[in-house]
Order: structure tokens, then C-alpha cells, then sequence
């Protein structure tokens, strides 16, 4: 048999012209592109989008910069009395940090150092150093000044102001508030709780405090000074370490 030619196929309609708006009505808006979608990512977080950078804080005037001052003393001093008024009555933002109340935070297990001083108080007081130490730095960066309180030994000064010194910053400000020995006991002995502590050992904390005459540090005996008077008075202290800070 003979070969026949294949016939061509026919040829391929052209495709309608794109269906547009009737004669006279207005031509339909061009359409946006689409938005790109967030980058989902293997655990379904979506991606946030990059923002622009938080501007810096501006610098604040010298005169009302945030300053960290740390009130030292023996148990009855008044240390938190004094610390909780001058932060009250101060014209710039202040945040009083007290070392007990952070330690007492714990409530199940908590280390009471009056049943005897363990590893297990101890533990507790440096975590509760540490919070107020982060508390501080926290506030400061956000320009508010702090006051913290808290019994450091002059006799331990690696764990005692050293450590706030480490935990706060450099510029920390060390006062010392240290009545006399019958004043601190009459004022121990009107306390309550767990903060109430025996006279002799009153009497042993308020001996090794007597160390830190003759170290540098701005003492200030309120035996005689109601909490106002006294708050003024570490105003006056503070705005003298401001002008010449105080080598420790």
C-alpha cells in the first residue's frame, strides 16, 4: 500500500479578547499586588517584622540623675523606716528596696536565720541580694533613683559591700546609720516576728558595726534624730558623695 499524505490539523482559534466593561462605564482600577505573607517557621511562631529602634533615653540633668544609695546598719537602726521615708519624700522618682522584705518573698522554706544561721539562710540571703541588686539596675536605667538596706559586717567585705557594690554598679553609695547600742536594742526590742532578735545578738551585730568608723564611709548617728530629721541628714551625706564620691 501506498503512503497518503497526513492532512494538517486545523488551526488553533485564537483566545477571545478579555472580557472589559460595557461601552461608556469607567475602566475597573488596577489591582494591588499581593502582600508578601510572614515567613511561618517550623514551630508556628510567625516572624515578627522588623520595627525601627527605640530611640535612647535622653541624658538626664546631673542635678536630678538617678542615684543607688545603700543605707548600712545593725538591726534596729531604722534603716528601713529611714530608707522607706527619704524614698517618700524625695522630689525626684525613688524606689525603696528592702533586703527583708525580698527575702521574705519566700514563704514554703523559708530560711530563718533565728533557727540558726545554715547554708540554707545564707543561699537565701545572697538570692535575695542578687533580686535587689537587678531591681536596682533595673530602676536606674529607667531613671529612677533607689535606696536599698541592708546589715553589711566591714569585716566581710568580699560578700558584704563588695557584693552590692557588684550587683548595683560602681556608683553605688554607701551611708552608714549607726545609733547607739542602747537605742538599737529599745528599738529591737518594740519589733515583732522574725525580725525581733535577741538582745545579745543586738549586741553582737551592733560591736562589729562599730568597724566602719575610721573606714571613709559617712556615718550618721540618729540616737537623738526622729525619722524626718534623720532623712535630711542623709540628704545632706548624699549630696556630699554626689559632689566627692567616697573611696571604697
Amino acid at each position: 500500500m501506498g503512503s497518503h499524505p497526513v492532512p494538517p490539523l486545523p488551526p488553533v482559534p485564537a483566545a477571545p479578547p478579555a472580557a472589559g466593561p460595557p461601552p461608556g462605564w469607567p475602566a475597573a482600577p488596577p489591582q494591588a499586588p499581593p502582600q508578601p505573607q510572614p515567613p511561618v517557621d517550623a514551630t508556628g511562631h510567625l516572624m515578627v517584622p522588623q520595627c525601627a529602634p527605640v530611640p535612647a533615653a535622653q541624658p538626664l540633668d546631673p542635678a536630678h540623675a538617678p542615684v543607688a544609695v545603700i543605707l548600712i546598719g545593725p538591726a534596729g537602726a531604722g534603716k528601713t523606716t529611714v530608707a522607706r521615708h527619704w524614698a517618700d519624700t524625695r522630689r525626684v522618682p525613688t524606689a525603696h528596696i528592702s533586703l527583708d522584705d525580698v527575702r521574705e518573698w519566700v514563704r514554703s522554706g523559708f530560711a530563718d536565720p533565728q533557727s540558726g544561721w545554715n547554708d540554707h539562710s545564707e543561699a537565701q540571703y545572697r538570692l535575695a541580694r542578687r533580686t535587689c541588686g537587678f531591681a536596682a539596675r533595673n530602676f536606674l536605667a529607667n531613671g529612677i533613683s533607689c535606696i536599698l538596706d541592708d546589715a553589711v559586717f566591714p569585716d566581710r567585705p568580699a560578700v558584704g559591700l563588695g557584693g552590692w557594690k557588684r550587683h548595683v554598679g560602681p556608683g553605688l553609695l554607701p551611708v552608714v546609720l549607726l545609733p547607739g547600742l542602747e537605742v538599737v536594742l529599745e528599738r529591737n526590742a518594740e519589733r515583732t516576728g522574725n525580725r525581733r532578735l535577741g538582745d545579745e545578738e543586738v549586741a553582737r551585730i551592733h560591736g562589729r558595726m562599730a568597724g566602719w568608723y575610721g573606714s571613709g564611709l559617712p556615718i550618721i548617728d540618729n540616737s537623738q534624730q526622729d525619722v524626718t530629721t534623720t532623712a535630711r541628714l542623709l540628704d545632706d551625706v548624699v549630696a556630699r558623695s554626689l559632689a566627692s564620691p567616697p573611696s571604697w
